[in-house]
């Protein structure tokens, strides 16, 4: 698969979930979230919400947001997350694959242009939603550490966000 410019580049770069305004995207017509887990929300391989992704997601669904979770980790790991909040979840979700995407929209019952992704990895979360045509927000990882592949295609990122 050859990778477009286009397909990596995030809609918005937030520097934490804290600071996406869900006002403003519910002004752009946004009606629901696709969140991402590991070092988006939770430390990675932890079963934790850090405390403002838990303020982020409560005050999402009391704004009217329909959220699910996509993560490539585990199923027990996410279920567990999503069943906490009440809500949907795929995992794993294969990301950038675009079924998972398609999988959500769905069961959300939105449209592309209604639903932002938000994510901390370029070659998952942003190019898996910007194939889809959702509004795509990426925001630095929670913590350092990662599984060695992600830590390999973080200095990959890193060339792709210093252009």
């Amino acid at each position: 698969m050859i990778i477009e410019y286009k397909n990596i580049k995030p809609k918005l770069m937030a520097g934490s979930i804290e600071q996406i305004g869900l006002s403003d995207l519910w002004e752009e017509g946004i009606r629901g979230l696709i969140i991402d887990v590991d070092n988006t929300i939770s430390p990675w391989h932890q079963n934790i919400v850090t405390p403002e992704a838990d303020v982020f997601i409560k005050e999402a669904l009391q704004r009217g947001y329909k959220v699910s979770i996509v993560s490539n980790s585990s199923y027990k790991r996410s279920k567990e997350i999503a069943d906490f909040y009440g809500i949907s979840f795929i995992a794993p979700a294969y990301k950038p694959s675009k079924f998972a995407y398609a999988k959500v929209l769905s069961n959300l019952g939105l449209g592309e242009k209604e639903v932002a992704v938000i994510g901390d990895q370029i070659f998952t979360d942003i190019l898996g939603g910007n194939r889809m045509g959702l509004y795509t927000i990426l925001v630095p990882p929670l913590y350092k550490r990662e599984f060695i592949w992600t830590r390999f295609m973080r200095m990959i990122e890193k060339l792709v966000l210093d252009r």
